[in-house]
């Protein structure tokens, strides 16, 4: 794929959970990963190997260890990515690992403590947040969808009837590229609406007991914000920007006989691992570079993700690792899956003014209600001043709305007890002929119905304005309560610190690759002793590392025929069970 300008590589961050207690007490082997924080790296022990086999190392972009805290890992590698996404950005994250590694619980988190909160919610947070603290010529509009692709089929984990609901289809935009149709999509107007939003989904989820995991998700979930944004232009119009924020969670990725599945588990691990070896191939196909064709259609998951990898959007992959010596080969895979993608290059671009942007169409459609209910108004306050003898000259712009309903309601009110004087005066006439006392008494009636039915109309145009107004949010407006000054500036300190942590660890990288470039030119020889010394220690390095590569080869060979033997095994297991049905 040729590198243009505004190409940017997927960035990639590595997360290794602490032993637990299962593990502890399988013996002393300890952990097997160890994290250099500084230099971005993963150095990977093999139990199996022996003392003098070297270790294998990684590098990303920001690695964590077990003492990591969730805001770490949000302030440094995510926040960058939500404040893209608000500036107009398509933007997506997704957590890819082995069952039990800390996917969901770093995607999730602990709603309810502060300090373990997840992705997600640190993100519903910095989205209002911003909005509630950006300039009042800004209007908003959040909506929300939630979906889960279980057995290979997408299902809307927002529809009422989710569990006898069809599954939904993918279609493709030219503009827009590959959405859901008839997926549901909820406007939030607050962190409370949006929590709510996912709280709903999480209860539709698919999740299952594995040898692995005792709530292991067996779907993949993509919770889908859409951000617009209106603000007027140079040019006085107002334009609209409109991000996309993708939160994926993957289903676990290990061998069948690890999480010991059988009958309906054992389908689902099926569909599961095709699913993740299809994203495993596309990874490849990217990453190499030269590759003209991507399997994107080969699963539902890889034909949503194919804006997030090679697409419009920029993306983030948090993979996620277990220290255990038992997972080393899961370990290993995971790490080599993180380092391709590591290669991927996406040409992320605002998205300015779309045909699809929601946010004109509600507008549009509050501006047109709005006229509708002046004109109403209008006419009503006319009538009034009709009625009170006053010259009306129109200048009821200048009048606020309450005072304009105001005064509706007033003229209504007059309206009613002048015609109810007039049916009193009428049943009180003496003289009037019984006939006309009815013709005129239904007259009167009817006119009191008409001015009911047009108060009705009135009040229910009014609704609809209101409803349709209270979905969008004004920046600036109190849609959550205000963050006083020191937590602005705690929070900016954050992120300076983040960027700064960040912008060192690079620095530590590059100068870690120049030193290994430039050691050669370096070195001056003050005999032929020393320079035989010299080239037979750098011999021994380069030979070190062939060794390394042709270990490397050896042990993607045995993956590549551990997984087809699985594979084959699976599809006895599901060719037995369906000849046994």
């Amino acid at each position: 794929m040729s590198k243009n300008k505004s190409s940017e590589s997927v960035k990639v961050v590595v997360r290794c959970r602490p032993l637990n207690r299962r593990e502890e007490s399988n013996g002393p082997a300890g952990s097997i990963v160890k994290m250099d924080i500084r230099l971005g790296q993963v150095i990977l022990r093999n139990p199996r190997a022996t003392a003098s086999e070297p270790q294998k190392t990684f590098t990303f972009d920001a690695v964590y260890d077990a003492n990591s805290k969730q805001r770490d890992l949000y302030d440094e590698s995510v926040r960058p990515l939500i404040d893209s996404v608000l500036a107009g950005f398509n933007g997506t994250i997704f957590a890819y690992g082995q069952t039990g590694t800390g996917k969901t619980y770093t995607m999730m988190g602990a709603w309810m403590d502060p300090e373990k909160r997840g992705v997600i919610p640190n993100a519903f947070d910095h989205i209002f947040t911003h909005i509630s603290r950006s300039q009042s010529d800004r209007q908003y509009l959040v909506r929300a969808s939630y979906l889960e692709i279980y057995l290979e089929e997408v299902r809307d984990l927002l529809d009422p009837n989710h569990g006898n609901a069809r599954a939904l289809e993918l279609r493709e935009n030219p503009d827009s590229g590959v959405y859901v149709s008839d997926l549901t999509s909820c406007v939030c107007k607050s962190i409370k609406e949006i929590e709510e939003v996912m709280n709903v989904g999480n209860q539709a989820r698919a999740v299952g007991a594995t040898d692995m995991n005792e709530h292991s998700s067996r779907s993949h979930a993509l919770f889908l914000i859409t951000v617009e944004c209106s603000q007027p232009g140079p040019d006085g119009r107002k334009h609209i920007r409109v991000g996309r924020l993708n939160l994926v969670d993957l289903a676990g990725s290990e061998r069948q006989a690890k999480t010991g599945v059988q009958g309906e588990r054992l389908k689902e691990a099926a569909k599961i691992n095709l699913s993740l070896s299809a994203l495993g191939n596309v990874i490849s196909a990217l990453a190499d570079g030269r590759s003209s064709h991507v399997p994107y259609r080969d699963s539902k998951l890889t034909r949503l993700l194919q804006d997030s990898l090679g697409g419009n959007a920029k993306t983030v992959m948090v993979a996620t690792l277990g220290p255990s010596p038992q997972h080393y080969d899961e370990t290993l895979t995971t790490l080599r899956y993180a380092n391709r993608a590591k290669n991927i290059q996406n040409q992320p671009r605002v998205n300015e003014d779309p045909k699809d942007a929601l946010l004109r169409e509600f507008q549009m459609e509050i501006a047109r209600l709005r006229a509708q209910l002046h004109h109403r108004k209008w006419r009503s306050k006319q009538k009034k001043e009709q009625v009170d003898g006053e010259d009306w000259e129109g200048d009821g712009d200048e009048e606020t709305d309450g005072e304009e309903e105001k005064a509706v309601e007033e003229y209504v009110k007059l309206e009613e007890q002048r015609l109810e004087r007039e049916k009193q005066d009428i049943r009180e006439d003496q003289f009037m002929l019984a006939d006309e006392k009815q013709r005129l008494l239904g007259e009167k009636e009817r006119m009191m119905g008409d001015l009911r039915k047009e108060q009705e109309a009135t009040e229910q145009l009014t609704a609809k304005y209101k409803a349709m107004e209270s979905k969008l949010l004004v920046g600036g407006k109190n849609i959550m309560d205000h963050t006083n000054e020191q937590q602005k500036m705690l929070e900016m300190k954050r992120h300076e610190i983040a960027e700064q942590s960040s912008s060192e660890r690079e620095i530590q990288q590059q100068m870690l690759v120049q030193d290994e470039e430039t050691v050669e030119l370096r070195e001056t020889f003050t005999s032929l002793q020393q320079e035989v010394e010299a080239k037979t220690k750098k011999l021994k390095k380069l030979y070190a590392k062939l060794q390394c590569i042709k270990a490397e080869i050896q042990d993607v060979n045995d993956e590549h025929v551990r997984s087809r033997q699985e594979l084959e095994q699976t599809q006895n297991e599901l060719t037995r069970e369906l000849k046994f049905k």
